[in-house]
């Protein structure tokens, strides 16, 4: 079957067809001649229909979590459910124009300003700002909050942000384009921030912590209060990563923890859409103390109305065009007044008892750096299996012909062969034992017939690519498109 639309075109066969021309057209014609193609644009003549199957099938061949479980550790991909669009698809929402008056956008701004309240109230902090438009900006904005009050306050000594050793990504490379030297503290042998090790780190130069609670090892920091008591008698403010947040809705509290900001990503805790290169959110809450500094504008009420305030003289400024994306906004507050806070409770007890499910079943089959109870997310090793010849990464591609989509693999850095693995809350008790049963014959299959696992998968559409070949020659324009 054709994998290329073109290969369907027929020359004079339609699908749609353009309205007429309704606006004015001048001497040169509505777009002036140098900006006009010198030949038509290369387009398949297909039917309406035709369009419909073709990206229909191209969707069968893809994975998605409407098609299996997507256990990704790290990045909560779970359901999103339907409700969110259709509420975010309400005209009202989906055609204001962002140059609006205020007076006309009463109820958005009503939406974006009750979600904040919301937020401030799930993580028991002061301020938000909605803007960020991702997990990573929201740590710039943590960041650039963190430089801002410390500057104020002329305590420019402060270069220096402490991050551990299993932290995301993002979180050193935030701190160090706000302007930040970063310093990693090591974790213990129990998963956990090895307290001495971070004493012996801290002084007039440390300008912060960066943190996620739990951690990206699925484990909670049980001594978080000392963590919290360190870093404040050196002077430093406190970032919590709230990448892990799926597993403390109404249950635990950065802001009762200490912490003076913390970002949320909305997909992972709140089910906007994630992935696909679409728009994203990352909330941002903070402390009393960051108020003054947060980004600009603010949604602000006065009485019964609600407008746009460009915010306090020493805000960091604006991180985005108008006030975010807003439509990925109005899916999560739909998700939370859906929920309520018990419902929002529920979710993470879940998300909880799930991972904790599956770890049970499979810890017995791999290895367990950390045999402790994980929060939402727990870690495996896969190197009882590589000593048979079979890879975390051969696990994860076989586990493709099992209906399932790979965990997260090879993170954190800080265990060697490392599988991270999320369920979310969104599964059932089948699936989890499904995806348990999986694991677990996997692990037989490396060590009955290990060529089996190697040469996995079997079953998709296309069999295992040469990964680095197609990374460094990546084409994905079609070679018969001429302009």
């Amino acid at each position: 079957m054709e994998n290329l639309i073109f290969d369907k075109s027929v020359e004079g066969r339609k699908g749609y067809t353009l309205p007429k021309l309704d606006v004015p057209v001048s001497a040169e014609g509505v777009i002036p001649s140098k900006y006009l193609r010198q030949n038509d644009a290369r387009l398949p003549e297909v039917s309406e229909i035709e369009v419909a199957r073709h990206f229909q099938h191209l969707s069968h061949k893809n994975f998605n979590i409407e098609k299996g479980m997507y256990p990704l550790g790290s990045c909560t991909m779970k359901y999103n459910p339907k409700i969110n669009e259709k509420i975010a698809a309400f005209s009202g929402y989906a055609g204001l124009h962002p140059m609006i008056d205020d007076k006309y956008a009463q109820g958005a701004l009503q939406l974006m300003y009750e979600l904040g309240e919301h937020l401030k109230e799930i993580t028991g902090l002061q301020g938000v700002s909605l803007q960020p438009a991702a997990g990573s900006q929201g740590e710039f904005a943590g960041m650039s909050m963190f430089k801002a009050y410390h500057d104020d306050r002329n305590d420019t000594a402060r270069t220096t942000i402490l991050v551990p050793d299993s932290s995301h990504g993002t979180n050193p490379a935030s701190a160090a384009i706000a302007g930040f030297k970063v310093d990693t503290i090591k974790t213990n042998e129990n998963g956990r921030i090895d307290i001495e090790h971070l004493q012996s780190k801290v002084g007039p130069h440390v300008a912060g912590f960066m943190i996620t609670n739990p951690s990206t090892l699925g484990l909670f920091e049980q001594r978080i209060d000392d963590v919290a008591r360190i870093i404040r008698e050196c002077g430093g403010l406190l970032y919590m990563d709230g990448a892990n947040f799926n597993a403390l809705l109404s249950i635990a509290r950065p802001g009762d923890m200490d912490f003076d900001c913390v970002h949320i990503n909305l997909h992972k805790t709140f089910s906007t859409p994630h992935g696909g290169g679409g728009p994203g959110a990352g909330p941002v809450c903070v402390s009393e103390k960051l108020l003054p500094y947060l980004p600009k504008p603010q949604v602000v009420k006065e009485g019964e109305e609600y407008r746009l305030s460009l915010g306090n003289q020493k805000t960091i400024g604006r991180l985005h065009s108008f006030y975010g994306n807003f439509g990925v906004l109005v899916r999560a507050y739909t998700y939370i007044r859906m929920h309520g806070a018990v419902g929002l409770k529920r979710i993470s007890e879940n998300a909880v008892i799930n991972a904790n499910y599956i770890f049970a079943r499979v810890k017995d089959y791999y290895e367990v750096p950390f045999d402790d109870h994980c929060m939402h997310e727990f870690i495996i090793s896969g190197n009882k299996q590589k000593k048979l010849g079979v890879t975390t990464k051969d696990i994860g591609k076989r586990l493709l012909d099992y209906g399932f989509h790979a965990p997260t693999v090879y993170f954190p850095l800080t265990v060697p062969e490392a599988m991270l693995i999320e369920p979310t809350e969104t599964e059932n008790k089948q699936n989890l034992d499904e995806f348990s049963d999986a694991m677990i014959a996997i692990a037989n299959e490396a060590e009955t017939n290990p060529d089996l696992v190697r040469n996995a998968p079997h079953s998709t559409p296309l069999k295992r690519l040469d990964e680095a070949l197609a990374a460094r020659n990546l084409d994905i324009c079609w070679s018969g498109y001429k302009n």
